[in-house]
Formats: C-alpha cells, structure tokens, sequence
C-alpha cells in the first residue's frame, strides 16, 4: 500500500521531504498520475504539496516575479501576462484547460522532461530556481537546473519552492510545433526574448535535445550584429541574411533525435523557421514600442 503525506504548509513539506526523501513528490498530478495508472510507476510514498499555501503564491518586485512552484498554468496564463509574455503564452499551450487547471510550474521543472513548455522561456529570461530543503536555500540558474532527461539537480530532501524570473523589459515570444495547437507534445519549441535595456537576447529551445537548451552562438551573433548597426537605438527593418543567420545558429544548437513524434531533420528544419519567424515578430514588435 502506498503512504500519502499531505503537508499543511511549507516547513512540514520540507520536514517530511527530509523524512522521507525517496518519496515521489506530487503537485497537479498531470504526469504522476498518468505514470501510476499505466503501471510505469509503483511509488511506495506520495508526498503532496498541492495543499501548502506558500507555493501558490505569486510576488512582484520592480525587478522581477517570484512564482511559487504550486501556481498552475491557469494562473500564469491569467496573471503574468503582462509580465513574462513567453512564459503566459506557454502557459497557454499545456494541455486541455483541465491540465492547465492542474499542472504547475514546479511540477514542469521537478519532471525536467526535455519537451516541458515552460522551460524554453524561462532559460531565455535567465530565470532562477529557488530550491529548498530543512537546511537551507539555495538558487540555480535555470541553465544549470537541467542535467538530463528527466533528470535535474535537486538532491534528496530538496523541493523546487519557487521561480525567479526577471520582468520583461522588452518583447518576448514563445512559438511550438506540434500536431495541433494544443493538447500536444512539443516536436520542437523555441522561446526569444529580446532586452533593450541590457542590450541583450535570450534564447530557450524544447523537445530538441536531451535537456532544454540556449543557442548561445545565435545570441551572440544577434547582439553583435543590433550592437554595430546601432539598431537598439535607432531599430530599423532586419536584414534578411541577419533573420537566417539567426535561424542557422539557433538549428545548430538543437541536438535532436528520431521519435514518434518526429526525426531529427524536421525538428531542425523546423527551428530553423520558427527562428526566423519569432525574431520578425519580436524585432516588428520592438519598433513599434514608444
């Protein structure tokens, strides 16, 4: 029979984690669930901290937003929009509204599957992820969250409690392919986040390589080229050789392989346009700002 351990709030989530830390941690459900009912797992403990207040919390500084790891993807798709566009539009993506309903942030990241929607826009945005235990707290590049499939960095007795990310200061686009527009695994998808301010681009790839990936040498290669142009101070229509060789680095960096969903050379293909397309709509979007 498999134990069930529901927490009341934070610091008894983090003493039960520390008691039992081979426990299977349980959110929204969407993906644990699943994996129980078709018999891929047999969990012997169940910790749930879809009860503990302080995780579905979500605080805004002038800087940035703190989203605790319960907020479902309802919440961000109606509450930072404003905020994080990337992040609300791959919000708006996940699933059925019944998933969004259910399925948080924290669940995405504590799953660390390859393909999770919100993890694309939080690499571009140089997020930061809060991740707690009985002995303290400590903060992890989303960069560096991400070790393999379905695999990341939390240790025994940790859980991921929050997400810091960085206001938008600038556009921010989130584009996916897939089958259909919703209710689908990625085959590939690609966060752009550009930042008049710091003069700086960011970039997030899904579903195209063992882990989320950024494509730094595009981001490198597009600052330097809006930098000696001068085009963040006076921005004026791209190149259409700068938009494909924008394209060109962000499908180098992908690292894909063949599966159901689709091959290797599709998944590159299709970065490679949807690159070229979220730049456009990003650069067309900065132009127009005040």
């Amino acid at each position: 029979m498999t134990a069930f351990l529901r927490p009341a709030n934070w610091p008894q989530a983090l003493e039960l984690r520390a008691e039992h830390p081979d426990a299977l941690v349980v959110a929204g459900g969407t993906d644990v669930c699943v994996d129980i009912n078709f018999g891929r797992l047999s969990p012997e403990c169940l910790l749930d901290i879809s009860a503990v207040p302080e995780l579905a919390v979500i605080s805004r500084s002038d800087e940035r937003l703190r989203i605790g790891a319960a907020v479902t993807y309802s919440r961000l798709l109606a509450e930072i929009q404003t905020d994080l566009p990337a992040l609300a539009a791959a919000a708006r993506t996940v699933g059925s509204l019944q998933i969004r309903n259910r399925g948080t942030i924290g669940g995405n990241l504590g799953t660390s599957s390859p393909a999770g929607d919100c993890h694309p826009p939080l690499l571009a945005s140089r997020a930061e992820i809060e991740i707690s235990s009985v002995t303290g707290t400590r903060m992890v590049a989303a960069a560096e969250f991400f070790l393999a499939p379905k695999r990341n960095v939390l240790r025994p007795g940790e859980l991921v409690a929050a997400v810091h990310v960085p206001r938008a200061a600038g556009p921010q686009v989130f584009a996916k392919t897939g089958t259909r527009n919703a209710m689908v695994i990625a085959i590939c998808s690609l966060a752009l986040v550009l930042d008049p301010p710091t003069r700086r681009v960011g970039t997030g790839i899904g579903s195209a390589g063992p882990v989320p990936l950024q494509a730094v040498q595009a981001q490198d290669y597009l600052m330097e080229a809006l930098n000696a142009e001068g085009q963040w101070d006076r921005p004026r229509p791209l190149p259409p050789d700068l938009i494909s060789g924008f394209a060109d680095r962000v499908a180098a960096a992908a690292r894909p392989i063949d599966d159901v969903r689709g091959s290797a050379a599709y998944r590159v293909h299709a970065l490679r346009v949807l690159a070229g397309r979220a730049l456009t709509w990003a650069w067309d979007e900065f132009r127009e700002m005040p």
